[in-house]
């Protein structure tokens, strides 16, 4: 086995590699540095060009102008006109209430619920028939009848 002398030399010489490798690339990072400056000088800087320009013509450009101009014109002479609405649906003018969403979501369950109703009303009505209350429930029903024919009557 080793002791721990000689692996603290070794530890020690290893150290001292990385200190002459980081300071051999710090050496050379300068030295780059300040070749950079001398090979920025030689890179051609870039040319930028129209090539559309050369290939319009001065009348085609008079032309788009003029037609350009009568369009502006025929459209302020447009906004100049006054607009007449024959019709005003006030429906579309009057704001919703704000629960107009949750009213039209809960109609169609309020339909199931209301032919359930009335089918529960009907059996009810059925089994009273059937244990004797036959007189006292066709003088509800028929009250009932009568009162509903008199309200449709008076709204009319």
């Amino acid at each position: 086995m080793l002791e721990s002398g000689a692996v603290i030399g070794k530890l020690e010489e290893e150290a001292l590699k990385r200190k002459e490798r980081l300071q051999h690339l710090k050496r050379k990072q300068k030295a780059d540095s300040e070749e950079s400056p001398a090979t920025e000088k030689s890179i051609p800087k870039p040319i930028f060009r129209n090539y559309q320009s050369e290939n319009i013509s001065k009348t085609s450009i008079d032309d788009d102008r003029a037609i350009v101009e009568s369009q502006v014109s025929h459209q302020l002479e447009m906004m100049k006109t006054q607009i007449v609405i024959e019709e005003i649906d006030i429906a579309n003018l009057a704001p919703r209430k704000p629960d107009w969403d949750l009213k039209r979501d809960v109609t169609k369950k309020l339909e199931r619920l209301e032919r359930r109703t009335q089918k529960s009303i009907a059996e009810l009505i059925r089994d009273r028939l059937r244990s004797g209350q036959q007189q006292d429930i066709l003088q509800a029903v028929n009250c009932a009848s009568l009162t509903a024919s008199e309200i449709q009557r008076s709204a009319d």
